[in-house]
């Protein structure tokens, strides 16, 4: 008998010796771990709100977002405040008071340390050691949409990015789609017709979806050609998974959230696959047909010379720039362009010199490259409309080992955390007038604009500017350019003003316009 009960306990005694390696582990980097890190913060000097067990600063974090304190008109209605530092993070505001520009506080388990400290600021984003990655929260979380590639502290994969999709190969691919970004510009400014005509004189338009259609019309074609079609497909099942992905952001640090089949994870990981595998049938369509020059190809050109990476490190690479042509080219651009009309609508004097400036310039001629370049004005209230409203609010970083900024040890672990709102809006940095639309400001360019220009970084800066900047100037500056020379516009009654960020900071109620053919 006591022989048959040997398997018995020596099983029993296996799933024991498990659970309590699970539990030691999960110990460690639930308690033990966070403590160390934040031991380590403590003892240079550096507070923040003390962290409630698994949930970190979370609770607080909520609590301030769901009851916001923002003053009211006489009429009742919200004023027109550009302080998107204070509207979307108050709990930073509070903290800074109380613990200084620097502090930490926690997202779950995850250890975030914020800087913002200009010379600070320099520091890090000049930064270019691979010991200073994206966040491994983001690799986990938010890879499905930006992909694991481009967010990946892999050195190899990220170094090949670089220099396949160069700056300068890609400002040669922008000149070849001026026409292109033209011609869709056209189709949006003939449906306001239309719609003005129905209307009679006046339409009252929501342009959110207006832009986001412009928007993923240029990038389909640029990006898919004559298989643009399946691409605006690709594009809406990307907005579909960044709406996904920003419900979850708050509970990026929740040990074991990622892994649970909530609703939002599940609806998550269908559309990744969806997504992957729309992305592989269109690349394979493209190999086995001619090829074409769009910025597909370029990324499929670009993958053939990193072959020794091997076939599923390719397959990523091709999915994960793809991802991030969307992000970078179609809604940040599409939420962009919102926020400059609805800019230029509350500002009719900027709307008219603008208008003057494209006309002189254009003389009734669709804008070509040679035109946008000069378009000066067009340029000054594009870059002002970028500091109030950048698309990404924050830059957020992780030392994969031991790391030293602004004097401060920054233990491996550690997430640094950069918003650039506030950055946009210092008045120690802009003036006093930090807070109000003034284009002016850049009539020197962006080094003429403040006292210290590489805190204006809405593409960022550095070795890790977007490499879609050129290509979203162009898109601005051509759709912008064309409808303020057909249309008047102005804010719409039924505006009711409210960045929410989503990923990207967008209109949380869409933008109203009155819309007037001249």
């Amino acid at each position: 008998m006591e022989f048959q009960f040997l398997p018995i306990k020596i099983t029993l005694s296996i799933f024991f010796l498990v659970l309590f390696s699970i539990l030691v582990n999960l110990f460690n980097s639930l308690i033990l771990k966070p403590g160390r890190l934040r031991s380590k913060l403590r003892k240079q000097g550096i507070r923040g709100p003390p962290p409630a067990i698994l949930l970190g600063n979370i609770k607080e974090i909520k609590k301030t977002q769901t009851h916001p304190e923002v003053s009211k008109s006489s009429k009742g209605e919200e004023p027109i405040s550009h302080n998107c530092s204070s509207l979307l993070f108050p709990f930073f505001d509070q903290w800074r008071q109380q613990y200084g520009s620097t502090f930490m506080f926690s997202l779950g388990n995850i250890q975030i340390l914020h800087m913002i400290h200009p010379d600070v600021v320099k520091e890090i984003i000049t930064c270019t050691s691979l010991d200073l990655g994206k966040p491994s929260y983001q690799h986990k979380e938010r890879g499905p949409l930006l992909g694991q590639g481009i967010l990946t502290s892999n050195g190899a994969i990220w170094a090949h990015q670089r220099k396949v999709l160069a700056p300068e190969l890609y400002m040669e691919k922008v000149k070849g789609m001026i026409k292109l970004m033209a011609d869709s510009s056209i189709t949006l400014v003939n449906s306001w017709k239309s719609q003005i005509e129905s209307g009679g004189g006046v339409a009252d338009i929501k342009i959110d979806n207006c832009m986001r259609s412009f928007s993923g019309d240029v990038i389909s074609r640029a990006c898919f050609g004559s298989n643009y079609a399946k691409g605006e497909e690709i594009f809406l099942k990307l907005r579909a998974l960044q709406e996904a992905m920003s419900k979850k952001v708050l509970a990026s640090g929740i040990p074991g959230m990622r892994y649970l089949p909530t609703k939002s994870n599940r609806e998550a990981w269908k559309l990744e696959k969806d997504i992957r595998r729309l992305i592989l049938n269109v690349v394979k369509e493209r190999k086995e047909a001619s090829s074409e020059k769009d910025l597909l190809q370029m990324v499929l050109e670009g993958a053939t010379t990193g072959s020794e990476l091997g076939q599923d490190a390719i397959d990523r690479f091709i999915v994960d720039n793809c991802k991030n042509i969307y992000l970078a080219g179609y809604e940040t651009t599409a939420v962009s362009v919102t926020w400059t009309l609805m800019l230029l609508a509350l500002h009719p004097d900027w709307q008219e010199r603008v208008r003057a400036e494209v006309s002189t310039i254009c003389g009734g001629q669709l804008p070509d490259s040679d035109m946008i370049r000069k378009m000066k004005t067009l340029t000054m209230v594009i870059n002002e409309s970028l500091r109030l409203y950048p698309p990404v609010a924050v830059i957020s970083r992780e030392a994969l080992k031991d790391m030293k900024f602004g004097g401060i040890h920054v233990p491996k672990g550690v997430n640094i955390w950069t918003l650039l709102v506030t950055l946009h809006q210092d008045p120690d940095i802009w003036g006093p007038d930090a807070h109000e639309f003034n284009p002016e400001r850049f009539s020197n360019g962006v080094t003429g604009a403040c006292k210290l220009p590489h805190v204006y970084m809405p593409f960022g800066v550095g070795p890790r500017t977007c490499l879609g900047q050129n290509f979203a100037m162009a898109e601005l500056k051509i759709v912008v350019a064309l409808l303020v020379s057909n249309f008047s516009l102005t804010l719409s009654p039924k505006y009711r003003h409210s960045p929410a960020l989503r990923l990207v900071i967008e209109p949380e109620h869409g933008v109203h316009l009155l819309v007037r053919k001249l």
